[in-house]
Parts: structure tokens; sequence; C-alpha cells
């Protein structure tokens, strides 16, 4: 069969879900034709994408977050005035029409949408007959079985709203998650296993001694310096979206910021002794995979639900801020865990394959 694939471009999850999907299809005999993706102003596709999703990729402008003077949380207020002014609604209309346009060049069987709001948009502007799959974490929000997903009433409009435009058209819904539910046949959701790429499941993890940290947005680096220059002896490893820099900047012998590179991640993923993060789903779950002890600092409603469902199940912690002092607490009081999430993650392959082949 003849995927085609719709990704958001903001953060790596949705960019490595796509890949760890397209490495499950193409290994299967089947074809992913094309990948469109959404890149925003504040955002760079980054080079690991296009090496490994193996399949030709174009990119189209889709909205864009504005972030407070902290460079840290969503500004939704400013984010809404933002996207709907003439200037970036005309762009957006160009980008529906050339998506538009790929999904009538490409006569794809399916149609895999990984949570991009356009996609949705294009189909109440152009309709189509082809199946569209939407895959997801947020989805989890649309399930009577999902306790979490509760907080602020405003951001939590945004995300629902935002969940409903992506999901327009939709023949069915792959809402990813940490454990297993029953499906939602009323809302046409499946529940999946997170899509983690084979590197993460053949990686032998190791114990070394450092912190490794992912902050996309730049804005709490000096948080993380601050707390550096208190506890000099840490040696800490972090990962930034920020543009201009070098991709290894050394700032001390126990502190280096290192521009997003997806294989380097990894290898730091697999030794570090403890990870943390802004709470964004993939990256939770490779730590989770590997057995590491995890800490995270939600940048945003989103990210606030993700934090809240991994503390329901004893995964990790949450914090206010990059304090590190935090999660070398919790690493020295952390069990260890059991092989339900490795089991519930190496089962994704045959699942996808399952829904995803019986639909044209």
């Amino acid at each position: 069969m003849r995927y085609l694939f719709i990704v958001q471009g903001d953060g790596r999850g949705h960019m490595t879900q796509a890949i760890a999907l397209s490495d499950i299809l193409r290994r299967n005999g089947h074809e992913v034709v094309e990948v469109l993706v959404g890149k925003s102003k504040v955002r760079v596709i980054p080079d690991f994408f296009y090496q490994k999703i193996g399949a030709k990729v174009r990119t189209f402008d889709t909205l864009s977050f504005v972030f407070k003077k902290d460079k840290k949380r969503i500004h939704f207020l400013k984010t809404l005035l933002f996207n709907i002014s003439p200037k970036r609604l005309r762009k957006y209309k160009k980008s529906i029409e050339k998506i538009h346009r790929r999904i009538q060049k490409n006569e794809p069987d399916v149609i895999v949408n990984f949570y991009e709001l356009l996609t949705g948009l294009t189909y109440l502007q152009f309709s189509t007959d082809i199946p569209i799959v939407n895959i997801g974490h947020q989805y989890l929000l649309k399930h009577p079985g999902y306790l979490h997903g509760k907080g602020d009433e405003q951001g939590m409009m945004f995300l629902r709203l935002h969940m409903l435009l992506c999901g327009v058209g939709a023949t069915k819904t792959l809402a990813l998650s940490f454990y297993p539910l029953k499906d939602y046949i009323p809302e046409r959701i499946a529940v999946v296993p997170p899509l983690l790429r084979s590197e993460i499941l053949s990686l032998q993890p190791t114990t070394e001694d450092y912190i490794l940290g992912y902050m996309l947005n730049h804005g709490y680096e000096n948080e993380v310096r601050a707390w550096h220059e208190q506890h000099p002896n840490v040696k800490l490893h972090f990962f930034w979206d920020k543009q201009n820099v070098p991709k290894e900047l050394i700032v001390d012998e126990n502190l280096t910021l290192h521009t997003i590179d997806d294989e380097k991640f990894l290898n730091f993923m697999s030794r570090c002794c403890g990870y943390i993060t802004t709470a964004g789903f993939e990256s939770v779950c490779e730590a989770l995979y590997l057995g590491k002890a995890i800490m995270m600092i939600p940048a945003h409603i989103e990210q606030e639900v993700n934090a809240a469902d991994v503390i329901s199940f004893g995964g990790g912690i949450v914090g206010n801020n990059f304090d590190m002092s935090v999660l070398l607490n919790y690493m020295k009081t952390k069990q260890q865990s059991d092989d339900s999430f490795r089991e519930w993650v190496n089962s994704a392959e045959q699942t996808f394959l399952r829904h995803l082949t019986t639909l044209a």
C-alpha cells in the first residue's frame, strides 16, 4: 500500500514517530510516497529527519507558537492573534492548496496525519475519499477512560480546539498511550503503543555520571546555567534548538550544550544517570524504555497533561524549573521499573500494521 505522511514539525516527537512508522511500513513491503512537514517560523526541521524518513520531504508554512518574554511558556492570546493575521492566513491558504495538490499528485491509499492542524483544514476545504488516519498522544483526551487533562481551563480549551481541528475528516484515530486502554469505538479511537524507532529498541542502556537534559525552548538556558554555577561538579549535557550557535557549545568541563542531533541524543540518553525535560511525550517514552530516572518541567498545558499521566504510574517526577537537585534526590529513591512498558512498546509493529493495512 502507498502512504502519504503529513507531520507537524514543532519539536522532534512527531518527526521521530513518523520515522518509526515509515520504517515499519517499508520493512513490511509498503511505500511512503511523500512526507509533508508543517514548518513554523520558530523551528528548523532537523537534518536527521531528512536523512532517516526514507521518502521525499516537502515543507509548508503552518501555525506558529508565540512565547512569553521568558521564552519558556506559550502565550495563548498572542499565539491566536499572530496566527489569524491576514498575512499568516494567506500563507496557510497556500499551504492548504499545496497539501491538496500533493495528495492529488501522489494518489496514496492512506493519508497519515501526525497532529498537523492544516490537514484537517485541507479536508474541510477539499474533502477526499482517501482514508485519513490521525496519530497522536493528545487524542486520549477524547477517551472516557483517560483520567488526565484537567487544569487550566483556557489552556485546555485551546488544546481541545487544536485537537478537534487536527482530527477533522479522520477515518480512524490512533491514540498513543503510555499503557493499554480499551479502544473507544464511538469516536473511532484505537489506543496504541508509543512509536519508538529501532535505534532505541536496540540500545543497551548503561549508567554514567552525567544528567541529560532536553530544553526545546532555549529560554530555560539561564536556569540551567544558574544551577550549574551553584553545582559546578555535576556533569550536564543539554540538547536545545537554539539557532546560530555551535553544534557543541562547551561552557566548561561539566556543562555542554548540543544542538539537536538525534543519533547523538539517543547515544547520550542510553548512558545518562537521569533525564530532565519539558515533558514531550516522545522523549519521555524513550527514557522510560531505557529505565532512566525522569524529571519533567512542563512548558504548556499539553506537557502538563503528559506529566500528570507519567506521575500516575510512577514513571517520573515533576518540577517547576530546571533544578537538577530535585532529580538527583529522586534518583536515590527511584524503584526499579518492571518490563510492562517495554513489552507494550515492543508490540507496536504488529499493532500499527493491523490498523493501517485494512483501510483502503
